[in-house]
């Protein structure tokens, strides 16, 4: 499903996808043999659209980690990934114009991204309101993503919705703790300490990033580290690619691939004939 079962998703231009689902999706759904989840989060979504349908929870990959850090870097936060309203940005500057005089005076916020024209062209009327240290550098990719990472105390993303974004643990590889809503279904960060809570109004995006500049240097070291054992345990090529095998085998020989899973326990679903939905 990767995403399309969340209620902030689903509650968008619902007319056209219940006749979606009325034509055919739901169809599908009862055929499938199993439902990959991103998340528990991206599991109980398909459960309650989808009542009886077997699940199994795996997580997507990471990139192979990065060098360990030895030094926090200067107060830079950063936003990577699509301008687009449910990814909460007009809170993110409003936040950040609010806090901004309390603020080292090297602070800033980076920002890129892509989207529609749409998208773009309100997220760029935003930006001046925001005052100064504010850069908007549009898309990066491969080596400029990596350098953007290297350079930012924290990777920030206060979410209204998302399946399992890509960018969090892609910054953890790196070793950049990140800021993030709940609504990043990623409480694992919060466990092990490599990321901060944050609400999803202004004012509570504020308050997470005002105390994520507060720590010291061997607190954010700690994190850093937790950030890439995450990257380079439950999110990891290996360990993934050993879940998905374990599905295929299950399923290649007529057995359920599904678990009911409560954290890295499973326990066996109901099985079908079909296809895999992913």
């Amino acid at each position: 499903p990767h995403g399309m079962f969340d209620p902030w998703i689903a509650a968008r231009n619902p007319q056209r996808k219940w006749l979606a689902r009325l034509g055919w999706e739901r169809r599908a759904w009862k055929r499938a043999a199993l439902f990959h989840a991103l998340t528990e989060a991206e599991a109980g979504d398909v459960r309650r659209e989808v009542p009886a349908a077997p699940v199994r929870i795996v997580p997507n990959s990471a990139p192979p980690r990065g060098p360990e850090r030895h030094a926090m870097p200067r107060p830079n936060l950063l936003y990577l990934g699509r301008i687009h309203p449910k990814k909460n940005l007009d809170a993110l500057l409003a936040a950040w114009r609010a806090i901004r005089p309390r603020l080292p005076e090297n602070a800033s916020l980076t920002l890129a991204g892509w989207g529609e024209p749409e998208h773009l062209a309100q997220f760029r009327a935003l930006i001046p309101e925001a005052e100064h240290a504010v850069e908007f550098v549009g898309p990066a990719f491969g080596a400029q993503k990596a350098a953007l990472f290297d350079i930012a105390r924290f990777l920030v993303l206060p979410s209204f919705s998302e399946g399992l974004p890509m960018v969090v643990i892609e910054a953890w590889a790196q070793g950049t703790p990140a800021i993030i809503s709940k609504h990043c279904h990623l409480p694992e960060g919060y466990e092990v300490c490599a990321a901060h809570p944050c609400a999803t109004n202004a004012e509570g995006i504020a308050h997470a990033i005002l105390k994520a500049m507060t720590i010291d240097e061997p607190q954010w070291l700690g994190m850093s580290r937790a950030a890439q054992a995450l990257a380079g345990g439950l999110f990891s090529r290996e360990t993934v690619s050993h879940q998905w095998g374990d599905i295929y085998s299950r399923l290649l020989k007529g057995e359920s691939g599904s678990t009911r899973t409560h954290g890295n326990r499973a326990v066996p679903g109901p099985g079908r004939s079909h296809s895999v939905s992913t």
